[in-house]
This record gives C-alpha cells, structure tokens and sequence, in this order.
C-alpha cells in the first residue's frame, strides 16, 4: 500500500524505437528477411544500455544480467498470467521455454512473432495474433517466474530454492484459490495495454497443449515507481504510493535487498529474485465515507501533498512515534522491520462488480525481494495490527522464483535452472 518500505540495474534501453509491426510486416517478399534482420538488431542495441528509461513508445532491453520489468522504470499497464503446466514432457517444457523466450525477445523489441508475421501457409493459424501490429514497443516488459508447484515437476525438486517457500497464512486472509499460485508467472508491463495484453495472448497460444491459464490480472494507474525523481503515484484511496521506493539506479540497495547473490542458494537463482504477488480487494466505498483526518492518521500521511505526520513535505524523513501504534506507514517502515525492505510495482485494478452494488477494485500488489522470508513475509505479520486492515481484504496470492536475465541470442529463460539439473550442480 503507501508504506514507505524502500519496499537494476538489470536491464536498458534501445537509444532509436525498433521499427513498428507495420513496417515489418510491409516489407513483403524477400523484405521479410530484412525485418527480422532489423528485429534482430533492434534487440542487440538494446541490451547496451542500463537504466535510462525508453523514449516515448521505445522499446526496453530484453537481454541483461537481470530480467527487464523488475528495476525498470514502471510502465502504465499491466497484464499478469499465472500458468499450469499440462505437458509431463520435459523436452516439450524445455522447447516452450525457448520459444517463448524467442517471442518475448520479438515482442519487446517491436516485431510480431514469427520471423514471417503471417506465416507461410494461409491455410495455418499466423504466427502472430495481429493486434499489436502499427504499434511502437511502449515499452513492453516480459518478466518470467517459477512457482513452488513447477519444482514437483520434471526431476525439478532438488533445484528449489529454500527461499522459495510456501506463503503462510496471514490474518485476515480470505484468498480465492482460482486467483492464486501456479506453476508459472509471466509480468506484462507496457504503456499501452494493448501491447501488454497482445504479450500475455500470444504466449499462451504458444504454449497451447503444454501449459493453460490459470489466472490473469490487468492492471493500470502504477501504485509506486522506481524513479522516485518523478511524480510519485497515487493509489485508488487518493494517496501517495511509494514514495522511498527502490530507484533502478540504486544499484547498492539492488544488490541488498533485490538481487539473489551467489551465497543465497542454488546457482541458478544468482541474479534473480523473488517476486510475491497479492490481489487486495479495497472496500472504496466504505473508505470514501471516512473523515479525511481519519484517513491520513490511518495511513501516516497527509492527503495532499503525502508529507509524513508532523513533516511539510513528502520526502521528509518519517518520524514513526508521531504517528499512531497502528498507522500503515509506521507498521510498513523497514525500522519497524528490522530493515525489511521490498521493491515494489503495484497496479490499480477495476473488475466490474461484486453484484452488490460495490465496485471490485484495489491493489495488485507486486513487490520483488532477495528473500521472502526476510522481506515480505515479516512484513506482512507486521502488518496484523495495521488500522487499514478495516479497509482491505486480500483475495489472491502467488509467489515466485524469478530467474536471471536472458544475457544474450543463444539463451533462454530457465536456461540456468535445467543446466543446473543436468550437470547435478
């Protein structure tokens, strides 16, 4: 929520836009070639740079030690899958993993799947679905996990990660198990949602007959940034959310409390980290219906300008005994913690309604971290006595491993796992 937890460098961006599907596709015959040349390149001079945000509609480096999506500038839009895989073949597993990755390294540049577009044979499916065709990049963002289920798989159980745990219970849990776990995760962010939701369409058609949806959320209106030299955005209760976030250009709290290190478990997680995901459901309408002066002891902050109780401006330091015993931010700070610290990239989210009258919205909270088990989890338990409780309800819940970076043409994502499987690492 707008707790001030500092809740990278992984990847950068292209200096020039990668040419738009349109282009691509319009360069028929042996044009073709030449697009998926330029794709190609597009990528390549995408992975030069580090954390400098895209140019309007540019796209964002795919390659890198981290994935993209974690330390990169938020995006506006949102569209997050959880997958189940159906196949018992770990060779068709392993094939879907490089052809997905084969797509993302396509889609994030600007160009449609498939080095052809269309395809060969109008006879055959496309290969790509066609509604992200004209469009720039925006920025699109693909960022792979693994869930505890995966590792029950595929002789997969001795690579799993201890920090990979199982969430506990928390207080006030009331979790929908159709909005839960999964064996696979897949973060589309862009700033346009039909590029973001193109990505997440086209990767399970993909993976038709090996892996199936087992959930989706779209999101918009980002809930916390990682340039905190911007604006800093607000949430669907009016306030300001993120304000001490992690910046990408932090690369000494990146490798604090972000970054698995070669010391922190199997070798294939170094330069990953975990990602835990929580659908909150806000009652707005009761929330609206507050005094304002409730609202801002209740958080921590003022309405207006998110200065801290008793502070004049936003980024003042927070001093935690001003506020009351059960406000968010003091609960949610890291001195309150012991220096728990998440990078955070929450959504906003409307589903219709409830049918009784109440809209279905709130918070798609997304926070990365080294360990769960030092950061989100303690966290949480802090929060038990936070007086915003009265407000929330958490619906769903996942958590994942995420792997390293794809660091050139030649690798995969979960390459770094299935070789750690083979050579008995």
């Amino acid at each position: 929520m707008t707790d001030d937890s500092d809740t990278g460098t992984g990847t950068g961006t292209t200096g020039a836009p990668a040419p738009s599907r349109r282009a691509l596709l319009g360069w028929g015959g042996a044009g073709l070639a030449l697009g998926a040349a330029a794709a190609g390149g597009a990528v390549a001079m995408a992975g030069t740079g580090d954390d400098d945000p895209a140019p309007a509609g540019g796209a964002v480096a795919f390659h890198g030690a981290h994935q993209a999506g974690i330390a990169t500038p938020v995006q506006d839009r949102l569209h997050f899958a959880a997958f189940d895989v159906t196949t018992e073949d770990r060779d068709a597993f392993v094939a879907l993993l490089k052809e997905w990755t084969a797509a993302a390294r396509r889609m994030t540049a600007g160009a449609p799947v498939g080095e052809g577009g269309f395809g060969g044979l109008p006879e055959a499916p496309p290969d790509d679905t066609g509604e992200a065709l004209g469009l720039p990049p925006s920025r699109l963002t693909l960022t792979l996990g693994f869930g505890p289920s995966l590792f029950g798989r595929f002789d997969l159980a001795g690579a799993r990660p201890d920090a990979l745990v199982d969430l506990p219970k928390f207080p006030g849990d009331k979790l929908d198990t159709r909005r839960g776990g999964g064996d696979l995760c897949v973060q589309a962010c862009a700033d346009d949602p039909q590029v973001a939701v193109h990505a997440i369409r086209n990767l399970a058609r993909i993976g038709f007959g090996r892996v199936v949806v087992r959930w989706s959320q779209l999101g918009f209106g980002k809930t916390s940034s990682t340039t905190p030299d911007a604006q800093t955005p607000r949430n669907l209760m009016g306030f300001k959310d993120g304000t001490r976030n992690i910046a990408g250009t932090e690369t000494d709290r990146l490798e604090k409390f972000v970054w698995v290190g070669a010391k922190d478990g199997p070798g294939w997680m170094t330069g990953g980290s975990y990602l835990v995901a929580r659908r909150i459901r806000m009652h707005i309408e009761t929330w609206d219906r507050a005094p304002l002066q409730e609202q801002e002891d209740i958080i921590g902050r003022d309405k207006g300008e998110g200065a801290p109780v008793g502070k004049a401006k936003e980024r003042d330091e927070p001093f935690l005994k001003a506020m009351l015993p059960t406000a968010h931010v003091r609960l949610a700070h890291p001195d309150s913690n012991a220096g728990a610290t998440l990078l955070r990239r929450g959504y906003s989210f409307t589903d219709g309604t409830d049918g009784l009258g109440r809209l279905d919205a709130g918070l798609f909270f997304l926070a990365y971290q080294r360990d769960p088990r030092t950061g989100f989890i303690p966290v949480q338990r802090n929060l038990a006595t936070d007086a915003l409780n009265e407000y929330l309800q958490h619906v769903g819940s996942a958590v994942f491993a995420i792997p390293p970076g794809v660091r050139d043409e030649r690798d995969w994502w979960g390459r770094s796992l299935f070789t750690h499987v083979t050579e008995g690492a």
